[in-house]
Formats: structure tokens, C-alpha cells, sequence
């Protein structure tokens, strides 16, 4: 063979360069990334938009609130009546405020909300990500039961400040009643949105719940100036035993047990009802 006609050897190719300047990422230099469990997460983005509902936030923080100075101006109703004891009209309208709260929350605001979520469904999607429905009920109850809560707070702080209405001389009890107060009317509220399939049905329902409540709790007349008859049949619906049960506390007595056992009796009724018939879909 010619040695001319050989091709030459191919070029033998330089060395890439070690990229000496640029230290290799480790775990311990990556910036640390924190993280929300579902759960938090739920709450955090309920609580967002619970906040821009001005509505809903009114007529569970202020209304009550409004109702109770709106009946300070008026001059009997901060007269000592010897018909309720020596107390005044207005001291019995503290309780029945603290209750206006609950009932706003848990029977015109909550469950809107949910069947919404159920016709639209923002549920039935939710049941196929690791963010189980659940949490989301979980995080509606936890939001409106502490709006309820901080209107109680407001509602007795102006009735001390503005009219002079005593601090509840047995606040163990007096938080008791109120936590079942919650409880009760959340299980409600519950119970209305396994029942109603659309959200035009769970206004229907919770405004028809709503005025019946108002009433057993006593927003028109206060269950204590009520006739002996139909104050032992309110005594019986939650909220009538209820506004006993807060009414014994601010006076500075431990609330009968058997008010207290109507008021958990209901929510473990109600709360049963809505555990079983409540769809996501």
C-alpha cells in the first residue's frame, strides 16, 4: 500500500475544561423550603376568602353587636323590672346577642357556602387530590365557629362598657354554655347542607331554621319574660336551653346541668344527622 495514499490519524480533541470556579450545589447550601400541609394550606385560603365577604362578616360581628345598642337607647329597657328579678331588660338582651352571633353564622352563613362548593364541584375535584374534602369542612366550621366567638367577646365587652351590664360572674360556666352553644349550632348548619342538594334550597332552609332559632333563644321576647308554658317547651330546643344555661352563668351560677345536657344532646343528635346524610357529591 502507498503510505501517501493513508489518511492521516484525526485530531486528537483537547480536554474540556474543569469548571473549577463553580462548587457544586449540596443539600446543605439549597435554601430551605417550607412547606403547608393540606390542611393548613385549606384554612389559610378559607380564611382569605371568609375575609373578603364583608357581608357575612357583618351580620356575624357587628349585627348582634348593632341589635344590642340599638335597644339601649331604648330608657326601659335600662330600668330594674321587679318582674325579672331586679334586672333589666337590657342585661337579658347580653345572652340572647352572644347567641344572634351563632345562629348568623352557622344558619345563614356556613352553609351556603358549602353547597355551593358541592354544586360547583369544587368537592367531588377535591376527592381525587391528596386534599381531602374533609378539610374543607373542618376549615369552614373552625372559621365561622371564631367569628362566632369574637362577636361574643364584643357583644359582652360593649354591654359592660356601654350599659354597665355585669361580667359573668361564673365564666367557667359561662364558657362552657357558650362552646355548646357553637358546637350545637355548627351541627346545625351541618345538618342543613347534607339536606339541601342546591345553595337557593340551603337559604330556603337555613333562613326558615334561622327564624326559629331567633326565636327559641329569645331575640323578639327574652325567654325568662316568656309564659311558664312556652318557656318549658323553648327550654327544650337548643338554643332556648342555651340562653337559660348562659343567662345562670352571668348571673354568677354554675348553668343547671340539665340546660347543658339539652344543649350537648342536640349537637350529638345533629351532629350524627349530618355525619351520615352528608354528600360530597
Amino acid at each position: 500500500m502507498n503510505p501517501a495514499s493513508t489518511p492521516p490519524p484525526p485530531p486528537t480533541p483537547a480536554p474540556a475544561p474543569t469548571p473549577t470556579s463553580i462548587p457544586p450545589r449540596t443539600p446543605q447550601s439549597a435554601a430551605p423550603v417550607r412547606r403547608r400541609g393540606p390542611m393548613a394550606a385549606v384554612l389559610l385560603t378559607e380564611t382569605r376568602l371568609f375575609l373578603r365577604e364583608p357581608g357575612s362578616l357583618f351580620w356575624i360581628l357587628a349585627f348582634p353587636t348593632v341589635l344590642l345598642v340599638v335597644l339601649g337607647f331604648v330608657p326601659a329597657f335600662k330600668e330594674a323590672d321587679e318582674n325579672l328579678g331586679g334586672r333589666r331588660v337590657i342585661d337579658l338582651y347580653v345572652p340572647v346577642s352572644v347567641l344572634l352571633a351563632m345562629i348568623m353564622a352557622g344558619l345563614q352563613a356556613m352553609p351556603p357556602v358549602l353547597t355551593a362548593y358541592r354544586e360547583r364541584g369544587i368537592l367531588r375535584r377535591m376527592s381525587t387530590t391528596p386534599v381531602r374534602p374533609s378539610a374543607l369542612l373542618t376549615a369552614q366550621i373552625t372559621l365561622h365557629g371564631a367569628a362566632a366567638l369574637g362577636s361574643a367577646l364584643l357583644v359582652v365587652a360593649v354591654g359592660r362598657v356601654g350599659y354597665g351590664v355585669a361580667l359573668p360572674g361564673q365564666l367557667l360556666g359561662y364558657a362552657l354554655a357558650l362552646l355548646l352553644a357553637v358546637a350545637a349550632v355548627l351541627s346545625l348548619g351541618a345538618t342543613i347542607c347534607a339536606l339541601s342538594r342546591t345553595t337557593k334550597a340551603a337559604t330556603a332552609v337555613g333562613s326558615v331554621a334561622y327564624l326559629a332559632m331567633m326565636f327559641t333563644a329569645g331575640v323578639w321576647v327574652p325567654v325568662q319574660a316568656m309564659p311558664d308554658t312556652l318557656r318549658r317547651v323553648v327550654q327544650l330546643t337548643p338554643f332556648g336551653a342555651a340562653s337559660q344555661a348562659l343567662d345562670q352563668a352571668a348571673s354568677g351560677h354554675w348553668p343547671s346541668w340539665a340546660y347543658l345536657g339539652v344543649v350537648a344532646l342536640w349537637t350529638v343528635i345533629l351532629g350524627i344527622a349530618a355525619g351520615r346524610l352528608f354528600r360530597w357529591q
